[in-house]
């Protein structure tokens, strides 16, 4: 008896580890941690500019694309272009990890609870959108300093003469005295502003992403899928579309999480609904798609590149195929409901 209820007790735990003496959900944490961070790294000097954009930070607003590289370099030096990567890079890697093991996690459950629901794009735009908002609640905070940290606009104190841009006072000295500033002022609530239009904007983009990738992945040759040049065109073309749609969203965030910084007359407290409205009436709907070149700029390199190296990840870790770790995740529940299939006799 004794050794038959630890047969039952350790079924689901034998398959999930036993891709490398590893946990799965690990595996894909780790492959996902680390695709976040190199994907962001990777595009951190245009992620600078495109936020400093979107907040229609005055000094930047109208000198474009070069003109805003020529100017961060002149007040703030080669870091200048990093300046906030340190959180970008901070809440990416847990966000990436979460969002990709959070999607193959609710793929495989719903697969599970709902056999016959097929394994075609809209599983995973269903577990794409579910994985994307459950990333965003955890992580949300270092998006908020990171964005409050790429906002501020500060000349390094060694630089002998200042040029004609005089750097403006630092108000957060990094991403702890951001988060105790934040937090001290507001609460709880402070650590979460913004975060409404973040939900709305990640279920249809995370959703889309996941589903323009996989869709266009079913167009290529059997022989060519495992093609890094063919997964790095998907990747782009999904993340561009998926972008697009959805970058309203984006730039009604930002201006949120910058109102107590900026010094025009917006209202603080205002909502999603009410700073969308009011961003149109004052600013113009064009402003709802400013940066969004630069972010075209972005997306391509960024959700290619973290595609392609979560892709490798998982080679590398020895994970098996989606459809392969769905078989596993059904024979375990299978066998654990019906634990007289564990032994004979």
């Amino acid at each position: 008896m004794a050794e038959e209820r630890g047969r039952k007790m350790t079924t689901a735990a034998e398959e999930n580890w036993r891709v490398g003496g590893v946990p799965l959900i690990v595996k894909e944490l780790v492959a996902g941690g680390v695709a976040g961070g190199v994907s962001k790294t990777a595009v951190a000097p245009l992620e600078r500019v495109k936020i400093l954009f979107q907040t229609r930070r005055t000094e930047f607003h109208s000198v474009g694309l070069l003109g805003s590289f020529r100017k961060i370099l002149q007040t703030e030096g080669l870091l200048g272009f990093y300046r906030g990567n340190g959180a970008s890079v901070a809440r990416i890697v847990p966000y990436a990890a979460l969002h990709f093991m959070a999607y193959e996690q609710y793929r495989r459950w719903i697969i599970l609870g709902f056999p016959n629901i097929g394994k075609g794009p809209v599983l995973d735009l269903i577990s794409g959108s579910i994985a994307g908002g459950t990333a965003v609640i955890f992580t949300y905070p270092l998006d908020l300093v990171r964005t409050k940290l790429a906002y501020q606009v500060v000349g390094p104190s060694r630089l002998k003469t200042r040029g004609p841009y005089h750097s403006s006072e630092q108000v957060y000295r990094g991403i702890l005295d951001c988060i105790l500033k934040m937090y001290r002022k507001n609460g709880l609530r402070g650590l979460y502003r913004g975060v409404g239009p973040s939900l709305y904007g990640i279920f249809p983009y995370s959703g889309l992403k996941f589903y323009f990738y996989e869709e266009l992945k079913m167009h290529v040759p059997e022989e060519h899928k495992k093609d890094v040049v063919v997964k790095l065109a998907c990747g782009s073309v999904a993340g561009l579309l998926g972008q697009t749609i959805t970058y309203p969203l984006d730039v009604v965030r930002r201006q949120m999480q910058v109102q107590a910084l900026s010094t025009s007359n917006y209202e603080v407290g205002k909502g999603t609904f009410e700073t969308l409205v009011m961003i149109i009436r004052t600013q113009g709907w064009k402003q709802l798609f400013s940066g969004l070149s630069i972010n075209y700029l972005k997306v391509v390199p960024s959700v290619a590149i973290g595609f392609t190296v979560y892709d490798v990840m998982k080679s590398w870790l020895k994970v098996p195929s989606r459809d392969e770790a769905a078989v596993i995740t059904v024979r375990a529940e299978n066998k654990s409901n019906h634990p007289s299939s564990l032994h004979s006799g």
